[in-house]
């Protein structure tokens, strides 16, 4: 059996963000998103959330470049001098890495995330994090203790294929190449607390997006299991590469999972897309 799971992060982010997540789920293949707590649409999330109820949403756990959901005097490792969070997963790693950062805090504003979602009333079906976060040591155990307790037994593994997408410095192989170590270190971990993980991750993950071309190949060459495909669908570039500082492609991801020859491609090939609620292992 190969299955599908297209997720979208950054669910809550943006008004442009969640229109393109709804418009992916009514017109295309996408049927699920990960919610961002501190997200400055969070509430307008929710709501589409509850007009497309068979869209199975996940928390998407934040700790860097993003808002805080706990005021910032509270956290004071976790946030910059503005009370946001430190502006990418570099500077966090580094200040984790020398000690200056709280695991207390982690742990603090982790579970606001989770008890803010809640408080929604969203059936969580899986989590996973912004910049990946969640993968890595000191901070997986914290997850995984309050996935546990939340009874959200589905979790993201992005163990993607160091070839994937454009290959052009040595920074990118040294990323992926660490990213896919950590995600197989975090799975590991997860599936010996009895959660589950999909198979295979097909998500790019150096900021180049997902295009028809890469969805076409992806499906022509599915292996069994289930595929797990990472998107940050949008529906204006513009708007979104200055509110989000960051050179990504919203539109052709949401064009890639809207293609009529996607979808057509999807059915002769008789591939399910589901998302993390179908996917194997405690409910």
């Amino acid at each position: 059996m190969k299955n599908l799971i297209i997720n979208a992060d950054d669910f809550g982010r943006h008004e442009l963000i969640n229109r393109a997540v709804e418009k992916a789920f009514n017109e295309g293949c996408l049927k699920s998103a990960t919610i961002m707590a501190g997200g400055k649409f969070f509430d307008d999330a929710v709501k589409i959330s509850k007009k497309i109820p068979s869209l199975g949403v996940g928390i998407h756990f934040t700790l860097a470049n993003g808002f805080p959901v706990l005021p910032p005097e509270k956290i004071p490792s976790l946030v910059n001098e503005e009370g946001v969070f430190h502006e990418n997963y570099v500077v966090f790693l580094k200040k984790f890495l020398q000690g200056k950062i709280s695991h207390d805090e982690i742990k603090s504003e982790l579970a606001a995330q989770l008890e803010k979602v809640q408080r929604a009333r969203i059936n969580l079906t899986h989590f996973d994090s912004h910049q990946h976060l969640h993968h890595f040591p000191g901070i997986i155990e914290i997850v995984l203790e309050l996935a546990e307790s939340a009874k959200i037994f589905k979790m993201r593994a992005s163990n993607s294929k160091i070839f994937d997408g454009r290959l052009d410095s040595i920074g990118k192989f040294i990323g992926r190449l660490g990213l896919s170590s950590l995600a197989k270190f975090a799975a590991d971990k997860a599936r010996k607390k009895n959660f589950s993980t999909p198979e295979h991750f097909a998500g790019i993950v150096a900021g180049e997006s997902v295009s028809e071309n890469f969805m076409e190949n992806l499906i022509l060459n599915l292996q069994e299991g289930t595929t797990e495909v990472m998107l940050h669908p949008g529906t204006d570039n513009k708007v979104l590469k200055d509110f989000c500082e960051w050179e990504h492609d919203f539109e052709e991801e949401l064009k890639a999972v809207t293609s009529p020859k996607i979808l057509k491609l999807l059915e002769e090939k008789n591939i399910s897309v589901i998302n993390f609620k179908s996917l194997g292992g405690k409910l």
